[in-house]
């Protein structure tokens, strides 16, 4: 039985991966972190395709939270000034409002810095790779 909770997140994204490299750094939450795609998703309760669509806040009772709520829970897991911060994220309307933001950047993030042709979600165009000096 796990002790800690565990933060899912997608290992090739890079996008994905400075944020998590940003939390685990900054906010240090007490928690495991681990790719998906590395992940005993069975042993954790979670299927590909839910890992594949957001982050995942995994409790050691298994309950899951995925998305914005995991973004809160890692705040409220941060502690310091986190945690009052994380408590209003899981609050309406700040939880809907959350849960925009999360979906907005998620379904984009191949568009964002340090994105790969693998943070593209499901159906999305694929990101575009400049070259130096093209676009002159």
């Amino acid at each position: 039985m796990r002790t800690r909770p565990v933060l899912v997140f997608d290992g090739d994204c890079g996008f994905c991966t400075s944020c998590v490299s940003f939390v685990e750094r900054r906010l240090r939450p007490d928690c495991e972190t681990v790719p998906w795609q590395f992940a005993d998703l069975a042993a954790l309760g979670v299927t590909p395709e839910r890992a594949a669509h957001e982050a995942l806040w995994v409790t050691p009772t298994g309950r899951v939270y995925g998305g914005a709520r995991a973004v809160a829970k890692i705040l409220l897991r941060s502690g310091r000034g986190w945690a009052p911060l994380g408590a209003l994220l899981m609050l309406p309307p700040m939880r809907w409002a959350a849960h925009a933001v999360y979906r907005l950047v998620a379904d984009n993030r191949h568009r964002l810095p340090g994105a790969a042709a693998a943070c593209a979600a499901p159906g999305a165009p694929p990101a575009k790779v400049t070259t130096p000096g093209e676009g002159r």
